[in-house]
Formats: C-alpha cells, structure tokens, sequence
C-alpha cells in the first residue's frame, strides 16, 4: 500500500477512534482513497507547431452596418428592421432569388413596422445590455432564417458613430441568454439526451465578442433534433 494511503488511512482510523471514543454519532467519515493526480501528458512533441489555422471558424466577425442611423450615438434609437434589412442588403446570395436559402426571411420583411411588431416579421424582440463594460448598452437582436428553422443572432455596438456587428451566429436556436458581458446560446445535438453551449464573451484587445466556450452538455432524455446543431469548431460559422 503506497504511504500517502496509509497516512491518510491512520489519519481517519484516529478521528473515527476519537469519535467513537465521545459517543458523537455525527462523527467524521473517511470518504476513501484520494485519487492520484495525473499530470497533463503532451502528445508527439516532434510535432512541429502551426503557424496559421487551416480553416476558418469565424473567431473574429465583425461589420460596419452601412445605411443604418445611430441618431445622437444612442443605440436604442437604431431600428432593429433597419438593421436586419442592411444584413439582408448585404448579404444578397443568402436572401435574394428563389435559390437563397433564407429567401422567406426576405420576403417577410415587408410584414414588418418599425421595431418589426408584426406576427410574421422575422425581427424578434431586441434586448439590450452593456456587453462591453464600457457604461454604455450594446443590442442583441435576433431574427428568424426562413424556410429553415434558424435563428441568426447578432451583437451591436456604437464605435465612431456607427453601428457595427460584433458578433454572429446562425443556428438551429433552442435559448439564448445573457449573463454578465457574455451572450449563450443552446443549440439541439443530435445526440440525444445533450445540447451544444456556445458563449460568446466581450473581449477588448479584439474589439469584439469572442467564442469563449464550445462543449456539449447533458440535459436529460430529451429527443433529437430533427434538424442537428452543428459545432462552430466544425462547421466555420
């Protein structure tokens, strides 16, 4: 028996002598063995180190939202259908044309009245929150991909008296949250009984949200999605 064990076997063997020995029946309990600790082990060192990634996974998104208005640099004041309708604008071979794949998000937009309260509007309610820590609101907006069942959701800021993009995501949307300077988002897997946990995080050397955290965490027995998230490590949005 290594000694570190039998140190602490003898050390529990007293407590429990000295709680016998007092007739406390809430006495210590051993709770067994301590696991050893496994340094971290490094595979092939011989490896040499990458100097640029192979594929883009879209860590740093970020846009100047052009023909969209920030009257007196307060964002509560920015339409959020203007803003979808410049995102549209400028992403055409997503929206235009009977073969986009969000044609129906474009064809919707005409539903919507300043603030998109219409029940067909794709916009949905916008919410804001200081993200960057700099005193001042920053807008998530989210509006819905159709015919898919997708969900985009975006992340504003004010910077030199425009409105830029700061952070983007598509995705077959189960919740989105905010905490603290951080946006979450749950997506289905298509494994069953989990979901995917996306965090985006405010970060100020790159001016911009960051995807902080990816992992995949168990919820229960819940059904798979029909329509599977797919990891941004993997997919590239």
């Amino acid at each position: 028996m290594p000694r570190s064990r039998v140190r602490t076997t003898a050390a529990v063997a007293v407590l429990l002598a000295t709680a016998a020995g007092c007739g406390d029946a809430g006495g210590l309990q051993g709770a067994g063995a301590t696991p050893t600790a496994v340094s971290p082990a490094r595979l092939w060192p011989e490896l040499t180190p990458a100097a640029s990634p192979a594929y883009e996974i879209g860590e740093v998104t970020t846009e100047v939202m052009k023909g969209v208005d920030v009257p007196g640099d307060d964002i509560r004041r920015v339409d959020p259908v203007a803003v979808v309708r410049a995102e549209i604008a400028a992403h055409p071979d997503d929206y235009a044309g009977a073969e986009a794949p969000y044609r129906e998000t474009a064809r919707r937009m005409a539903d919507c009245g300043t603030g998109g309260a219409d029940a067909r509007c794709p916009v949905l309610t916008p919410y804001y929150r200081d993200l960057g820590g700099d005193g001042r609101e920053d807008l998530t907006l989210g509006f819905q991909l159709l015919p898919d069942r997708l969900t985009a959701v975006r992340v504003y800021t004010v910077q030199r008296h425009r409105l830029v993009r700061v952070m983007s995501y598509d995705d077959a949307v189960s919740a989105v949250e905010l905490a603290g300077r951080s946006v979450i988002v749950r997506a289905p897997s298509e494994v069953a009984g989990y979901e995917y946990r996306l965090q985006w995080t405010w970060d100020a050397q790159a001016n911009a949200m960051l995807l902080t955290h990816d992992e995949m965490l168990r919820t229960g027995g819940r059904k798979p999605s029909p329509k599977p998230s797919v990891s941004p490590s993997a997919s590239g949005r």
